[in-house]
Parts: structure tokens; C-alpha cells; sequence
């Protein structure tokens, strides 16, 4: 339904994870019988989450954690790891930085060059764990790195940008054409992001074997600020789920659809399933894990934009494991932890059995689904009247987390 703007506009209205609930079917079901699992293209995951290509959430080590727990984790070849032998030294520096010289001093660390042999050393690292090993690389630098990804055993290619389409035009450079470029690549190539049905629909045609979806919905990201762009992630999964429908009509192929970004707990993990996706990229939410490379903090992959940043780092308070945060056992009553067990617990309740009879489920507009009788709550922020534990930086003087 479209709202008018004004006499020469009208809108479509759309909806955050805010703003749905998920309706309880006439079933229940065991949780233990519910499978959670999904495949992307040859590799079969037990959960559906990917770890974000963000250098305050994935490096070697905790990629391996998390493919070891039943996750992807995916690297970013233009981050920290490929620049720095001695990565440690620039993520404790990142951490220590005070609020008002961050984005400048990260735009001094990141224009260290990549180097290639970082990039084959780094997943070389990855795949010495026994786990799948995936990576991004933005439009801009996929063609130049490309190849030593894929030679030093590189499973699954994500190549991500803020917005990533399949026409992108230019008078001075060369664009990529992402369905030449994907059709000479052995490995499954996932890209993104995008938050329409026409955008998602060109993705797929591409021969892409998963679409991100996501433009600016991340507790790290401030496109829709500086941009004024994006759309909210319960519309935006449900439009490219639809365009996912509408190509398998047409060709006959499954492109799996992950939700990038916008989800605090599991309760929005579950409704980005209902909605739709396949599968959930998480970022913040992972970064408070005491593994986790950011050392307390996140920051995205545009924060450091030499000219115009799209993101800032936010403080991610160490509060458990990876485990923990991923399969629990949860201490927090506020959603944050054992994130695939309320997805597993939520799809149970209504009584489905997989992803894809989730993605059927009943949703409803329901604006007041986070407050309504929940005075006690708030008045006390505790439960689900809790501040967010991912804030804005706070200037740093202690002992950094982890030294």
C-alpha cells in the first residue's frame, strides 16, 4: 500500500523487525525435531549464521571457532589480517583510540596497503582448522585478488559492497560484470547487499548462489545518515525473498537469501527466517564475544572510507563465548545469548519444522509488540527494558579488554 509524500510522491510504507511479530500456528512441535540446517551450494551447514566480514568479529582463528560450532565465518581480504603481519598490534591500537580520533586515526591504519601474501597466508589459516573457509572482497578489488584467494583453497567467494547491483555503470573505469566474472569462478560466489525485489531478482541472474540483504540496518553502520539510504530489514527480506521465488520460477534454481545486518537477539534472528531468509550474517552481536578480535569494540567495512566514512566504532562489551553467544547455554535473559537455540525454540512454538516451512510463517504488524506490558521492565531496564549492550565508544583509559 502506498502513502502519499506529498501532491508528487508517494511511498511504499515498510517495516522494521520492530515492528512484526511471528504468529503462532496451530501446532507446537519437539525443538529436538526441528532442523535448522541449510546447504550453500556444495557445503551443508547445522546452523544458519554467518559471521560478518568485519575485523572486530572474524579472523583466522575465530573463523575457525565458528565453523567448528556449526556457523560460517567470513574474512575480509581488505581488512586488518591482509595488511598486517602483526594484526594484534593495529586491533589493540583501534581499541585504545580515543572517541573523537577514531575514524581519523583508522583512516591512517587502513591505507596500509593489502598484501597478497597476507591474503594466502590468512586463509591457509583458515582451512588448517578443518572448516570451510569464506572471504570478501569488495567490487573495486575482487578481479585483482581473486585468483590468490581461490589458489590458497578459498571455499566461498562474497564479494560485498555497501550496494552491490548488477548493472553498475561508470565513464572512467571498467565495471565488473558480475555474471561474466561469476561464471568463471569454481567456487560459490555470494553477494550483496541489496534491500529490493528488482535489485535481489538481478542478483540472482547473475548466477550468485546467495544474496546479502541489508543497506545500513547494522549497529555499526551510519549509511542511512550519511546516505539517506536503505530500506527496513523485514520489507527489504521479504521483497528479495519474493524475487528469489520469481527465479526459481523462471530457472529452476534456489539462490539462498541471507539477512545482513539489523538483528540484536534471537527473537530478530527468528523473524528474519519468518520473513524469508535463508540464513542470518551477524556482526556486533558477535563482536562482544570474548574471542573476538575487536578487543570490546566493532567497527564496519566503511568506517575507515578515506573520503567519506559510512560507519563508526561502537563499544561491544565482552559478556561470554562465542559458544555461548551462538549455542549457549545462555545467562542473560535478554535474547543476546544462545542465539540458535531461540531459533530453534521459536520455530518449535509455531510448529515448523525447517527453515523453509518457517519461511511461511504468519506475521503481523505489531507496533506495540516490544512494549505492551512491559512498564515494569523498562522502569527497571532489566529483560527486555535493558539498554543495548552495544553502545557508542566511550574514550578509553583502563587496561585495554584482553591484554
Amino acid at each position: 500500500m502506498e502513502v502519499e509524500i506529498g501532491r508528487g510522491k508517494k511511498a511504499r510504507r515498510a517495516y522494521g523487525f520492530d515492528d512484526v511479530a511471528i504468529v503462532p500456528s496451530r501446532r507446537t512441535r519437539d525443538p529436538d525435531d526441528v532442523d535448522v540446517s541449510w546447504t550453500l551450494g556444495p557445503y551443508r551447514f547445522a546452523l544458519p549464521l554467518l559471521a560478518a566480514a568485519v575485523d572486530g568479529v572474524v579472523s583466522p582463528e575465530t573463523a575457525g571457532i565458528i565453523g567448528k560450532l556449526g556457523g560460517l565465518a567470513v574474512l575480509n581480504l581488505e581488512g586488518i589480517f591482509t595488511r598486517y603481519e602483526d594484526a594484534d598490534e593495529q586491533l589493540e591500537r583501534i581499541a585504545t583510540l580515543p572517541r573523537d580520533l577514531a575514524t581519523r586515526e583508522m583512516q591512517e591504519i587502513y591505507a596500509e596497503p593489502v598484501k597478497p601474501e597476507l591474503i594466502r597466508q590468512r586463509i591457509e589459516e583458515i582451512k588448517a582448522q578443518g572448516v570451510v573457509a569464506a572471504a570478501s572482497l569488495t567490487p573495486q578489488r575482487v578481479r585483482k585478488y581473486y585468483e590468490i584467494a581461490l589458489d590458497a583453497g578459498l571455499d566461498i567467494l562474497v564479494i560485498q559492497g555497501t550496494v552491490v547491483s548488477a548493472e553498475h555503470v561508470s565513464q572512467t573505469t571498467e565495471p565488473l560484470n558480475l555474471k561474466e566474472f561469476i561464471r568463471q569462478v569454481d567456487v560459490p560466489v555470494v553477494v550483496g547487499g541489496c534491500a529490493s525485489y528488482h535489485t535481489g531478482l538481478h542478483l540472482m541472474r547473475t548466477g550468485a548462489a546467495g544474496v546479502l540483504v541489508g543497506v545500513g540496518p547494522g549497529q555499526i553502520c551510519t549509511t542511512r545518515g550519511v546516505l539517506g539510504i536503505g530500506v527496513p530489514q523485514a520489507t527489504a527480506i521479504a521483497d528479495v525473498s519474493a524475487a528469489r521465488s520469481q527465479h526459481m520460477l523462471e530457472t529452476g534454481e534456489y539462490v539462498r537469501v541471507i539477512a545482513d545486518g539489523g538483528m540484536k537477539n534471537g527473537g530478530d534472528v527468528a523473524k528474519a527466517i519468518a520473513c524469508g531468509a535463508d540464513a542470518v550474517m551477524l556482526g556486533s552481536t558477535l563482536a562482544k564475544a570474548v574471542e573476538a578480535p575487536g578487543r570490546g569494540y566493532n567497527w564496519g567495512m566503511a568506517t575507515f572510507h578515506p573520503t567519506l566514512p559510512r560507519g563508526t566504532r561502537v563499544a561491544t562489551p565482552p559478556g561470554g563465548t562465542l559458544e555461548e553467544i551462538i549455542t549457549g547455554p545462555a545467562r542473560e535473559n535478554d535474547g543476546t545469548f544462545n542465539l540458535m537455540g531461540a531459533l530453534r525454540t521459536s520455530m518449535a512454538t509455531c510448529g515448523y519444522r525447517d527453515i523453509a516451512e518457517f519461511n511461511r510463517a504468519e506475521l503481523m504488524v505489531a507496533p506495540a509488540l516490544q512494549t505492551e506490558g512491559k512498564a515494569l521492565q523498562r522502569e527497571q531496564q532489566v529483560g527486555m527494558g535493558a539498554a543495548g549492550r552495544t553502545v557508542a565508544a566511550p574514550e578509553r583509559t583502563e587496561e585495554p579488554v584482553g591484554a
